[in-house]
């Protein structure tokens, strides 16, 4: 070997920088992808086989040889060294040093290029079907938390100010419908991560006679890469990626806001289990919704990695450049965070107490039936405009004689409109505001019932296809 004492240092005479090993050192993080390195080497070293470029003899050794360092990684006995800079190295020196001249083989016909873009699609293969399983199991949480609240009510929103009635069971199943989004992006990245890179070598291919149908019949590949210089330089699979679990960290981010809101004393809609909430060191009244707060901040963790490597490719020629190894900390640190943002939402759902009472009174409050009496006025022929500049003085009025529309009498609402008959008191409550909300997807019991028994068989079927 070269005084470089590289496996690639046969062109250089000097020793690596102590400093530049130190900055381009990747085995620290990559060394989470050994499982698919061995996989894929272990499938690599049989295709050589089965197309005469290496011996029985030689395609056993390398196997038992990756299966020996597999059991010493996972027992804890491989030694990683940043000499050798990244997990394919790690491997391969030691199984040189297990399998001698056959472990030397192995890396005939591929490049670490196609290597690690091979690794990392295995890698998240597993970590998208791990994250779907973590989205059907908060959509799971939410369904459940509808059902025990179906028939509860509380404000709906629109800029943080009161808008109209809704039942809780609605709001929830808002985000299982958000879910599912996140849901089918997940599984459509994954169509596109599972296409076999592995037999391109470092971008032209090689003058050797590999199959690699054999390759991706072995690794459960669908597809083949078909251009080797796109195959190297593809990293559109991990922002693709990225771009969903920003998305769905979005959306994690806006329920960790609401429970914020919710928990408040303000507020007081819910209450969170004390075994997702913190202390304050110095108040001791203090419950503090950390967990939420976590969800929300972390989310900014996942816009940045996206970020980060879109700034990455942005301006690199094809094909393989090293800045390309900053792919991989972003993609596990948005694997990580992602996960653990859907283990602790799913624990504070399931968990979740709602407060009817408070609920109910503030679902009443502040003209929030306005919209009620506008269409009351519709139904009776008036165009929409003109109902709604009606209300709206009628509000004017109310505000100024400290009334709620229930105080009026038939004479006040007829002063007006003559529009106004005494079934105007029949639609001035909650609960006839819901039942009033029969379109398809509104929030009235039965519409609500209907988006529930959809969901528990969407998500049956999701379950019986994993």
């Amino acid at each position: 070997m070269s005084k470089n004492e590289k496996l690639w240092g046969g062109r250089f005479s000097e020793k690596t920088d102590s400093q530049a090993e130190d900055f381009s050192a990747s085995i620290h993080y990559d060394k989470r992808l050994y499982l698919q390195d061995i996989l894929g080497s272990i499938a690599h070293a049989k295709m050589l086989n089965k197309t005469a470029i290496i011996s029985d003899q030689e395609a056993k050794a390398i196997i038992d040889g990756l299966n020996q360092i597999r059991n010493e990684i996972e027992s804890g006995t491989f030694v990683f060294r940043k000499g050798l800079e990244d997990i394919h190295m790690n491997i391969e020196n030691r199984l040189i040093e297990i399998a001698g001249n056959a472990g030397a083989k192995l890396h005939t016909a591929r490049s670490r290029n196609d290597q690690i873009i091979n690794d990392v699609r295995m890698y998240m293969k597993d970590q998208i079907d791990l994250i779907i399983g973590k989205v059907l199991s908060l959509q799971s949480a939410f369904l459940r938390k509808a059902s025990e609240y179906k028939d509860t009510v509380m404000p709906g929103f629109t800029h943080l100010q009161h808008a109209q009635p809704v039942l809780v069971s609605h709001h929830l199943l808002a985000y299982v419908s958000m879910l599912d989004r996140d849901k089918r992006r997940l599984k459509d990245c994954r169509k596109r991560t599972d296409v076999m890179g592995l037999g391109c070598c470092a971008l032209a291919g090689t003058p050797l006679p590999i199959d690699r149908s054999i390759t991706a019949k072995e690794l459960s590949f669908p597809e083949i890469s078909r251009n080797s210089i796109d195959a190297v330089s593809d990293r559109d699979f991990i922002l693709e990626f990225l771009s969903v679990v920003s998305i769905l960290g979005t959306h994690l981010s806006r329920l960790a806001e609401e429970l914020v809101l919710w928990t408040s004393s303000e507020f007081d809609f819910v209450t969170l289990p004390d075994s997702f909430c913190t202390g304050s060191s110095i108040m001791p009244q203090k419950k503090n919704p950390d967990m939420a707060e976590l969800v929300r901040g972390k989310t900014g963790r996942l816009n940045g990695n996206l970020i980060a490597l879109l700034t990455t490719m942005k301006g690199l020629p094809l094909t393989y450049n090293r800045d390309m190894q900053e792919d991989k900390e972003p993609l596990f640190d948005s694997i990580d965070t992602v996960n653990g943002m859907l283990t602790v939402c799913t624990g504070m759902i399931e968990n979740i107490s709602f407060n009817k009472k408070r609920l109910s009174k503030s679902a009443s409050e502040n003209f929030i039936l306005a919209t009620e009496i506008a269409d009351y006025l519709v139904i009776k022929k008036l165009p929409f405009r003109s109902a709604h500049e009606i209300v709206g003085k009628i509000v004017a009025y109310c505000l100024s004689e400290k009334k709620d529309f229930p105080e009026l009498t038939i004479d006040e609402w007829k002063k007006f409109s003559g529009l106004f008959e005494s079934d105007i008191l029949d639609i001035l409550t909650v609960k006839s505001s819901i039942e009033r909300k029969k379109s398809y997807g509104g929030t009235s019991v039965h519409q609500v019932e209907q988006q529930l028994k959809h969901w528990q068989a969407t998500l049956k079927e999701n379950r019986n296809n994993e």
